[in-house]
């Protein structure tokens, strides 16, 4: 089956080797994403909602750029370098996804890409 690399201006450009979002058929892998604002390519500021909406943001622009939205979304994980923020990220990730929600894991982590206190990556089926 063809991969089909997925990329938009409307989240962040990757800052490794990876690619934003790789589709395979009709699912979709989206890149862990970090609070890192497209226009500006530098960390949001503001306190930990700010951070977490924002991955959610750039998650929800590689989706419609997939084709897809976070509605399609069948696995979410999501990397805290503090755990006590799980039921922030709860209220946040409820405003972008719908019950029945996807399955979804959360991993807390030592450190994240570029200092960042959160990360998610997702997975889409179309």
């Amino acid at each position: 089956m063809a991969r089909t690399i997925i990329s938009t201006d409307a989240a962040p450009a990757a800052i490794g080797t990876y690619s934003q979002a790789v589709r395979v058929g009709n699912t979709v892998y989206i890149s862990g994403q970090i609070p890192l604002d497209p226009a500006t390519k530098e960390m949001v500021a503001g306190d930990m909602e700010a951070q977490v909406r924002r991955v959610f943001e750039n998650l929800k622009a590689i989706a419609n750029a997939a084709g897809g939205s976070l509605a399609d979304a069948v696995r979410v994980t999501i990397y805290l370098t503090d755990l006590g923020h799980f039921a922030l990220v709860n209220k946040v990730m409820a405003e972008y996804c719908s019950a029945p929600y996807p399955a979804r894991a959360a991993v807390g982590v030592a450190s994240l890409p570029r200092g960042a206190a959160v990360e998610a990556d997702c997975i889409l089926e179309l």
